[in-house]
Formats: C-alpha cells, structure tokens, sequence
C-alpha cells in the first residue's frame, strides 16, 4: 500500500498549468493517474489527440471542463471526403468522462474559476498516440506521433511515410496542435497567433 499527499508532489507541468503525477508514488503499475489544476482559459497538456492502446478517463472535481472530442477512425480517406467534424461536451464539477481506446480528445477550462480534474489511463503507459490527420501519402489512416527523435514527427503506421510539423506559418511560433474550428471541423492551429490551416505545416 502506498498513501500520499498531493499537494505535496512536485508540479510537472509548463505555463499556468499544475499537474502532480500520481503513478510513479503510488507505484502504481496498471494505470497513470494525474491530477491538474487548471486556471481559466487553459487547457490540459496536448492538442486534439487519441491513445490508440490506452483509455482514458476524466474526473472533474471543481470547475467546468469542455472537451473537444472526434470518434476514432481507421477507414481509407478518400482526396475529396469532406474535413472530418467532432464535437464538444461540457463536463461539470462531479462529473466524468470517459475516452475509448482510439477516440479523440482534447480539453480546457471553460469557466471562471479554477479547474481541478483527475486524468486517469489504463494501461499505465501508452505508446501509441495518433493526431487527426491522414497520411499525406498514402491517405490510410491518421499519423503516429513520434517524440523519439531530435524532433517531433508524424509517422503513418502503414506506408511508413514521415513529416516534421513545422512553425506557424503566420507567426512562427512552435505552438501548433490540432482542434475543432467554429464549425467543429479538425484543423491545425496556432497557440501563439490563432491562425487556423486546414491540413499541418510541414517543413521541407
């Protein structure tokens, strides 16, 4: 048995963002648990993104939590599909949701005050983590992304073909992720600036 304190573990997370992870002082082997304390305006860690091998788990303490969320896919994309669309749900104070194995997500605080919530995974390490694009290449299926390297890069699970995201093209910030637009299609935006694309800057 193991028993600790949270407050009390150090915070791992950047900008305004407090996160303590559970896992590694609990021991814990089957599961990653963390709990975030979230001021208005920000989000959780991560852009519009699935865990292909892990579920997960929200637990909303305090505060109200949105999430952006987009079903899991892994039909052949035809060139002329239109853009893919997901949706947003809104989670209140003792409330939880929960994403399958594959199924997008992404979340920030919606409210006026802090947001405390308890992310939770099974199993404990994920290694297969997907972003909402197709392959540039072959259009089969959405690209892995792989921190393995000097470089952040996207990697397609079938034909092997790879991209390396590149800055904002309006701003050159190196905040890009994926989220849902107004219309709640999928595209890629910039944190620094705002500027929406429909299809991820890539670099040469």
């Amino acid at each position: 048995m193991e028993c600790v304190v949270i407050d009390d573990l150090p915070s791992s997370s950047a900008l305004d963002v407090d996160r303590r992870g559970l896992s590694g002082p609990l021991e814990t082997s089957d599961v990653a648990i963390n709990r975030y304390r979230i001021p208005p305006g920000e989000g959780f860690p991560s852009g519009l993104h699935a865990h292909v091998d892990q579920e997960e788990i929200f637990v909303v303490l305090d505060g109200t939590a949105v999430f952006e969320t987009l079903p899991a896919s892994d039909r052949p994309s035809a060139p002329a599909e239109p853009p893919r669309t997901g949706r947003e749900i809104t989670v209140e104070a003792g409330e939880a949701i929960r994403f399958a194995p594959g199924e997008y997500q992404s979340g920030y605080n919606a409210g006026e005050s802090d947001l405390v919530a308890f992310a939770i995974g099974a199993p404990r390490e994920s290694t297969d983590v997907r972003v909402p694009v197709r392959c540039p290449e072959c259009a089969s299926v959405d690209l892995r992304l792989d921190t393995s390297g000097d470089a952040l890069s996207f990697v397609c699970p079938d034909c092997g073909a790879e991209r390396v995201p590149a800055p904002c093209p309006d701003c050159g910030a190196n905040a890009m992720t994926f989220t849902l637009d107004d219309e709640e299609r999928v595209v890629s935006a910039c944190e620094g600036c705002g500027a929406e694309f429909d299809t991820p800057p890539y670099r040469d």
